[in-house]
């Protein structure tokens, strides 16, 4: 499993990452600040942080998830905003719109599923 987060998502990866180590899952948080900077590493480096191997993938990201599915594969998970306009205390709009923990380790746990069954 890798979680892929940038900025201040980073850190609900790692509480993500923490709960699904508790729980036997092997996971890997990284931190994609710049896609361009990424994307200019050779092959080698970007393979060694995004193994082709490892397809259960979960990017985390408050604003769209637009363009994520280039690091997390076509039927990778994103938790992202699908929306915009909603106004309210920002506790109140993580949770509704799920930047928590449960939703970033459920969206990782399916991503799981989903692969073991096309194995």
């Amino acid at each position: 499993m890798i979680l892929i987060g940038t900025g201040s998502e980073v850190s609900l990866c790692i509480e993500a990452y923490q709960q699904l180590n508790k729980e036997g899952v092997p996971t890997r948080v990284v931190s994609m600040p710049s896609w361009e900077l990424f994307d200019d590493e050779d092959q080698t480096y970007r393979e060694s942080v995004l193994p082709p191997a490892v397809k259960a993938r979960v990017s985390v990201e408050q604003a769209s998830d637009f363009g994520w599915s280039k690091y997390t594969g076509s039927d990778g998970a994103h938790v992202g905003m699908e929306s915009f306009g909603a106004s309210a205390p920002l506790k109140q709009l993580l949770k509704k719109f799920g930047f928590n923990v449960e939703h970033v380790v459920a969206a990782a746990k399916s991503q799981i599923a989903r692969h073991r069954s096309t194995k």
